[in-house]
């Protein structure tokens, strides 16, 4: 099962489970035109592995080697829900016991004029960033 939870909720649940971690799947080119959370103040770090929905198996054994253990809690972040959706459902069906969507992801759905970050998600809610050198 894949629980669903808000950009500011999962901030808490990061903030409050040591053991929770944090899989964003959005491509190098998103992390580098947009960043990636910052969890340096939690004492964590992002795990970057991009989806490729061509390669599920690639990504379901890289998730493995970055998350052995399937009693970690793992947040997934895309863009806006999506591809994160996806990959919670792959971890929930490869064992692991709390898989979470992250359903506003980092820049949320476009507003009126088309912009992300405006209306919802990691960057709205102005959570912290940063961008990879």
């Amino acid at each position: 099962m894949v629980d669903c939870i808000s950009a500011r909720e999962a901030w808490e649940v990061l903030s409050a489970d040591k053991e929770s971690v944090l899989v964003d799947v959005r491509t190098p080119g998103e992390w580098q035109s947009v960043g990636l959370p910052n969890l340096s103040t939690l004492d964590k770090e992002t795990i970057a592995l991009s989806w490729d929905p061509y390669d599920a198996a690639g990504f379901a054994q890289a998730l493995r080697n970055a998350v052995p253990s399937l009693t970690t809690p793992i947040l997934f972040l895309c863009r806006s829900g999506v591809r994160s959706q996806q990959t919670a459902e792959l971890a929930a069906h490869l064992g692991y016991e709390r898989s979470i969507n992250i359903v506003e992801g980092y820049e949320g759905p476009p507003d009126a004029t088309g912009q992300r970050g405006r209306v919802c998600g990691w960057q709205f809610q102005d959570l912290p960033l940063f961008f990879p050198g």
